[in-house]
């Protein structure tokens, strides 16, 4: 496997521009570290709840996730995530709560990552995505998978003990392939999920299987969902995507077979585009492009030369 030369790799893809925040992990077994920071006056946190947050729009016309000091956060013991640290030494929490707090000034609002992804800065974003993908994992992991008793959280978050039989469990991350496949006349295949609204086009994706290197995995994939065979297959870059707990590894792949099937069950209908089909389509809006958010527009742009319309996540 090859590495794809990324052009326009100074734009950073969304979900993964440096966010200058020290995760720290050194700290998150020391409790009274731990309780020194979550009691500076220049600690800040926010409440994650159900994958959003709040977030709200500045005088100068920013938007920015919504925090508060320490002492003025909603209560909670458990739930408290320690994110990390930035260069200036302020700690960042994030709070695991039913629902979001009220807001007194009725400005802020609640957002997914579809949204804020593309509206907050780049240390907003990470710290977002650090809480959100944590947030899921609490919700979903709080039985041992040995023992089937009840864990509790430890490491700020990020580990999850089994006071029965002692087993420690981490946050989980499923590797998932997501490919940009050209044929030998340099047209690319989009396809569309059986639940996608009519006209939603995207790259082809899927999870890597056990025992399975990244290249079996995307040739598998493609062959699986339209029947069609690929040959070369280069790296590009890589995106956190907690929907709920994924890492998406990009891929450039050629097809060495263009004759398309679709299984039927995940994809509905696939289609061959030149780069002049694919602007028609655009123009006319019988294709919507993918969000701006996701590595999948990145790949198509590789591809298609020049950025993509963009279009809201609404």
């Amino acid at each position: 496997m090859t590495t794809w030369t990324d052009p326009s790799a100074d734009r950073p893809i969304s979900l993964t521009a440096p966010s200058g925040i020290d995760r720290a992990a050194h700290h998150r077994l020391d409790e009274a570290w731990l309780a020194a920071a979550w009691s500076h006056p220049t600690t800040r946190c926010f409440v994650v709840s159900g994958g959003q947050v709040l977030i709200d729009e500045t005088a100068d016309g920013r938007t920015e996730l919504v925090m508060t000091p320490s002492f003025e956060a909603p209560l909670t013991e458990a739930h408290r995530y320690f994110l990390g640290n930035d260069e200036d030494g302020v700690s960042y929490f994030a709070l695991q709560k039913d629902s979001l707090p009220g807001r007194m000034d009725q400005s802020a609002r609640p957002a997914g990552l579809r949204e804020a992804g593309a509206l907050l800065s780049a240390r907003d974003v990470g710290l977002m995505v650090h809480a959100v993908g944590l947030e899921n994992w609490q919700r979903t992991h709080r039985f041992c998978s040995r023992c089937g008793e009840r864990t509790v959280i430890a490491a700020a978050g990020h580990i999850r003990r089994c006071q029965a039989c002692g087993a420690e469990h981490y946050p989980r991350t499923d590797p998932a392939v997501i490919m940009a496949v050209t044929d030998e006349d340099d047209r690319v295949l989009l396809g569309r999920q059986v639940h996608w609204p009519e006209g939603r086009f995207s790259t082809l994706a899927g999870f890597v299987e056990p025992g399975e290197s990244i290249e079996q995995s995307v040739r598998r994939e493609v062959h699986e969902e339209v029947g069609i065979s690929v040959g070369q297959v280069e790296y590009v870059a890589s995106q956190p995507w907690p929907f709920p707990s994924s890492l998406m590894l990009g891929f450039m792949a050629r097809a060495t077979s263009t004759e398309i099937e679709v299984d039927g069950d995940e994809i509905h209908e696939a289609r061959w585009f030149s780069r002049d089909e694919l602007r028609a389509a655009f123009e006319s809006g019988e294709v919507l492009p993918p969000y701006g958010i996701s590595i999948a527009a990145r790949l198509i742009e590789l591809w298609y030369g020049k950025p993509l319309p963009t279009r809201s996540a609404a």
